[in-house]
């Protein structure tokens, strides 16, 4: 049997002030720090050790898995940071909030943007890629999370699976549609049924998958 750990970042400022985010690099709030240093407490309760790591390339997770790592005395690990796991890209939605985003386009028009599997949002005008990603092909202009998925599930394939297999114990720590896309492929969850997953952010969550990879549980760690 397989054991990893996935965990959503902490509260980031933008989360506290319900802007949409995505791709906008943006820190940790306050709240966000102490559901970092409280998931590497439950962890180290539960006797964790962990021989390699994964984040994205946004601060918000970067800095979840440096605090959770800390309380965990587990500093010296491997990290490796990848574009792959960075939080779906909300386009031209980035920076704007929620609330007043749906009293200018319509309540059911935001929630298709938000919630329907493959509906990107409006793409963002900004041409002007930032230097850490100009090495790619494309740079996203706007996701769904169908999008999402084409870019984790063949990360996890090519890299993290082969890692898992290799015997090492890993903490992803990511975004809510990043492992929401990465929990839909190993569980096998339908389009429509992925998008009632909520994923708190700081809570710890273990999976279990057998020899052959098939899914046996997902839990929150306590």
């Amino acid at each position: 049997m397989y054991e990893l750990v996935l965990i959503r970042h902490g509260q980031s400022e933008w989360n506290k002030q319900n802007l949409f985010t995505g791709w906008v690099d943006v820190p940790l709030s306050e709240q966000g720090i102490s559901e970092a240093v409280e998931a590497g407490q439950i962890l180290k309760k539960n006797n964790y050790k962990f021989t390699f790591a994964y984040t994205s390339q946004l601060m918000r997770a970067i800095k979840t898995l440096w605090l959770t790592l800390e309380e965990l005395g587990q500093m010296n690990i491997p990290v490796v940071k990848n574009w792959q796991l960075n939080e779906r890209h909300y386009g031209g939605l980035q920076g704007k909030n929620k609330k007043e985003t749906a009293e200018e386009f319509g309540e059911e028009q935001v929630k298709i943007w938000r919630r329907s599997f493959s509906t990107p949002p409006p793409v963002s005008d900004q041409e002007e890629v930032p230097a850490e990603y100009k090495g790619l092909e494309v740079v996203p202009r706007g996701e769904s999370l169908e999008l999402t998925c084409k870019r984790v599930i063949p990360y996890w394939d090519n890299e993290i699976k082969n890692r898992v297999k290799a015997g090492e114990k890993i903490i992803i720590a990511a975004h809510g549609n990043s492992l929401r896309a990465l929990i839909k492929h190993l569980e096998g969850i339908s389009d429509d049924e992925i998008l009632k997953l909520e994923i708190p952010t700081g809570k710890p969550i273990s999976m279990k998958l057998d020899e052959n990879f098939n899914f046996i549980s997902r839990e929150y760690i306590q």
